[in-house]
């Protein structure tokens, strides 16, 4: 077992290759005439029409067994704003991730705890050692590792027995800013709010800062 924040070997390079691949398979069905815009606005009301208890009910679940968060937060403020408010909407998010740390926490421990350590040997991750001590700084350093996914992070720090309080409060915390950023940011593209697409991505690249500001403090304090 190592102190050291978890290294990825495959993953980056997955996700790398689904987001070229979107940006592809967009690009290709504009040169075909196909109406972008008319499919994302089919997809917010097939979104619209399941209603918010269930997307948010889908938001708190889906991404402890491995959905991108980014599919629930991106479209959340479009979807739900006129219903709920932009104030309602963040904070169901924000309640929703509430609820998926505390599963993904739960199933690192119980339900899918062989399949996650399979998972997470074959990608390379090293599970922490966390003490009394550097249980604070260990969470941190996992939480604030580019490239991670957000459900892997967690099943590393309930393996490594982070207390489930400090799991819950570091955790929440780190992922806060990137999910009000992504929603403000959705909200803003998927209706051509420029001003409102911008707040949202100041507030990510804000985090971006705070990220490595952060990290590097930590790695530093961490020798």
């Amino acid at each position: 077992m190592s102190s050291e924040a978890p290294v990825a070997k495959k993953l980056p390079l997955v996700n790398l290759a689904v987001v070229a691949g979107v940006l592809v398979v967009g690009a290709v069905l504009v040169l075909r005439g196909v109406d972008l815009r008319g499919l994302v606005e089919r997809g917010m009301a097939v979104i619209r029409s399941a209603g918010p208890w269930a997307f948010f009910a889908g938001m708190a679940l889906l991404p402890a067994i491995g959905a991108p968060l980014l599919a629930f937060t991106i479209p959340a403020g479009e979807a739900f704003a006129a219903q709920l408010t932009l104030g309602g909407v963040l904070a169901a998010t924000l309640a929703a991730i509430a609820v998926n740390l505390a599963l993904t926490y739960w199933l690192a421990h119980h339900g899918l705890r062989p399949l996650l350590t399979r998972l997470i040997a074959r990608y390379g991750y090293r599970v922490p050692r966390v003490t009394p001590e550097n249980a604070l700084s260990v969470t941190l350093l996992v939480r604030l590792t580019p490239g991670t996914p957000f459900f892997l992070q967690g099943c590393l720090l309930a393996f490594a027995e982070v207390p489930f309080r400090l799991f819950m409060v570091v955790s929440w915390l780190c992922v806060l800013p990137w999910a009000v950023g992504a929603v403000v940011l959705g909200q803003g593209v998927l209706n051509g709010n420029f001003k409102r697409a911008s707040l949202g991505l100041a507030v990510l690249v804000a985090a971006v800062i705070a990220v490595q500001v952060l990290r590097r403090k930590y790695l530093k304090r961490e020798g």
